[in-house]
Parts: structure tokens; C-alpha cells; sequence
């Protein structure tokens, strides 16, 4: 769990406040911030920790492979039930089940949810004899039941009985801080693969990392991250990682399918776009302004072999004036090294 911010702390803090209650509990957040890894620590934290933590992705099964997946079938109960098969919620009995992106299953599926988080009761698709378990219910997804509630698209007695205690995960871009020090964990951790030392992302690549908006949030920047360090340390192992907004999209090519055929002529030099131009949306003038001003104090350190005096001279400055930079900046701050 690598966070530093209050919002992810207070997030932490309502975990543990809850793991202990033997409730039924929902995980609400956008896509990559994190849910299934609260799951787990709800469960961990749980007088359950010692028995089975069973996960399902409710989106991933249709209708009635999804029923039968959570409670399992008797022989016939479909083309192809040759036998009788156990579901995800009798394998779990004296633990957790995480049913994950909730907000997809059928109306079907949430009746029968309903029954076994009121009673603990089931019956097998294609069953007629009632079963019980004993399970605690973690549920996690992007949507807004409430408002599928109101649209009468999810069961408001079954939301009603999930939602003992609610919680929310803060996406990325409202936990300053913790960008960088996830990238840093991800960075490293892919270093350990690679069999190298991880020189440690440039001061220019923190600031362009947190000013970022991550709207893939922590899947997404854990992807960049490594992406971005992968592609740095092959071809210059020892220097710490620059930014590059090359990493930030895989797919970007010239030669993408569906991409839009080039229209200059073949004899025509080839035009490198602006960095405003190959930019989605409008341009965030103080990030640009950010990463211009880091840029030019690496290079001008660099140049001066870490002399701040001459790096100061060399931009034209006063020491001082050059030292306010850095302080504003936070030059040389290290990202905390969280423990895998």
C-alpha cells in the first residue's frame, strides 16, 4: 500500500475500521485505484484472514455462467453440466468473497445475492435442495449504483444490504505526492527484473509525472513508469530517468492502424509537431513552464558537473536567484522507497 497523501491515508484508516465487523462492505473507485488490493485488505485485516479469499469478476461471465460460477450447478442443469460442480460462494464458506464490478450482474444473479446476504442461503443452478455458507461480501465497482438504483437497472434492497459501510478511493490526481513515489516503486521493482540499479527518475521527470492527470490512475502510471525506465536504463543505464511523453501513449505510431494517412508529399521533409500540438486537449501552461525550468537546470548542472555557482552563470542568474529555482522545484527530493 504506497501513498503518502491524506486522502489515501484517511482511506487506510476507514479499512481498518472496518475490516473487523463481520459485514458486507462495498469498494467504490474509478478503474486502477486500487480495489482489489482493499479487498484483500479487508480481508487480512478480518477475524477471517485464515480462511479462503475467493474473487469474481462479475463483468467478465455471462448471465448464466455467472450463476453458476458463484453457485456452482447439479448434473443437467445446462448442456454441457456433466457433473456436479461447486461455486465460488460454497469455496469460500469461513471467508472472504470479492465480487468485483458488481454493478454488471443480471437482475437474476442480484436476487439471488440478496438471499445469501440476508440468510446465507443458496440453491445450485438447476437445484432445488437450499444450501448455506457462511460468508463475508467485499463488492467493489466504478459505477454509480445509487444512480442505477434510480434508473431501477440495480436492486435498491440488494444495495441497501451491501452498503453497510462504503468505501471510496481517492483517484491519483487528488493524492499529490504519491505519483512519483508509486513510479518509483514500480521503477524499481522492474530494475530488480532487469538485473540492474535504478538510477532514480530526474527532479524534470517527478514534476511532469505528478503534474500529469492519470486518468488510468495507478494501473496506468504503473505501466508508464516502467515503460519509461525499461526504455532509459537500456540506453543509458547510469543516468538518472528523463521524462519522455513518448511512454505515455504505446500505440503512438505513424504506422497505427486506422491512423490518418500522411498528407505531405514523399519528397517533403518530415515536420516534428510542437510539443502543444501533440498534446490531447489544452495545454497546462504552468506544467510546461515546470518542465522547461527543470530541463534547463539539469542540463545546466550537468554542464557544470554539479557546480552550482557555474550552473547558476551559465543561466544567466545570480546564485541566489539559481537557488531559489531549486528550492521551488524541490531539486534533489528522492521519492520514498516504499518496502515490496
Amino acid at each position: 500500500m504506497v501513498g503518502e497523501a491524506p486522502a489515501w491515508l484517511s482511506a487506510q484508516e476507514h479499512v481498518s475500521r472496518v475490516a473487523p465487523l463481520e459485514r458486507p462492505i462495498l469498494v467504490i473507485g474509478e478503474r486502477g485505484t486500487g480495489k482489489e488490493l482493499i479487498g484483500e485488505r479487508l480481508h487480512f485485516l478480518s477475524k477471517r484472514w485464515e480462511g479462503p479469499f475467493v474473487k469474481v469478476n462479475c463483468a467478465a461471465l455471462s448471465d448464466q455462467l455467472l450463476d453458476s460460477e458463484l453457485f456452482g450447478h447439479d448434473r443437467g442443469a445446462f448442456t454441457g453440466a456433466t457433473e456436479q460442480r461447486k461455486g465460488r460462494f460454497e469455496l469460500a464458506d469461513g471467508g472472504t468473497i470479492f465480487l468485483d464490478e458488481i454493478a454488471t450482474a443480471s437482475r437474476a444473479v442480484q436476487e439471488k445475492l440478496l438471499r445469501i446476504v440476508e440468510y446465507g442461503e443458496f440453491q445450485r443452478l438447476g437445484g432445488s435442495r437450499v444450501l448455506t455458507t457462511n460468508v463475508r461480501i467485499v463488492a467493489a465497482t466504478n459505477a454509480d449504483l445509487p444512480a442505477m438504483v434510480a434508473r431501477n437497472t440495480f436492486r435498491a434492497d440488494l444495495l441497501d444490504r451491501l452498503a453497510f459501510d462504503v468505501i471510496t478511493l481517492p483517484p491519483l490526481r487528488a493524492r499529490p505526492g504519491d505519483a512519483s513515489l508509486l513510479a518509483d516503486f514500480f521503477a524499481r521493482r522492474l530494475a530488480v527484473e532487469m538485473a540492474q540499479d535504478f538510477p532514480g527518475f530526474a527532479p524534470s521527470a517527478i514534476a511532469a509525472i505528478e503534474a500529469h492527470d492519470w486518468p488510468g490512475n495507478v494501473r496506468e502510471l504503473r505501466n508508464f513508469a516502467q515503460r519509461l525506465a525499461h526504455r532509459s536504463m537500456l540506453a543509458a543505464p547510469d543516468e538518472p530517468v528523463r521524462f519522455d511523453p513518448a511512454a505515455l501513449d504505446p500505440f503512438d505510431s505513424p504506422w497505427r492502424p486506422g491512423a490518418p494517412p500522411e498528407s505531405a508529399p514523399a519528397s517533403a521533409p518530415a515536420t516534428q509537431p510542437d510539443a502543444a500540438s501533440a498534446r490531447h486537449g489544452p495545454i497546462d501552461f504552468n506544467a510546461e513552464v515546470n518542465q522547461l525550468e527543470l530541463r534547463l537546470i539539469d542540463e545546466a548542472l550537468s554542464a557544470a558537473q554539479g557546480h552550482q555557482g557555474r550552473a547558476a552563470e551559465a543561466l544567466g542568474l545570480t546564485y541566489h536567484q539559481f537557488r531559489g529555482l531549486l528550492k521551488k522545484h524541490g531539486y534533489g527530493r528522492k521519492p520514498g522507497k516504499a518496502a515490496d
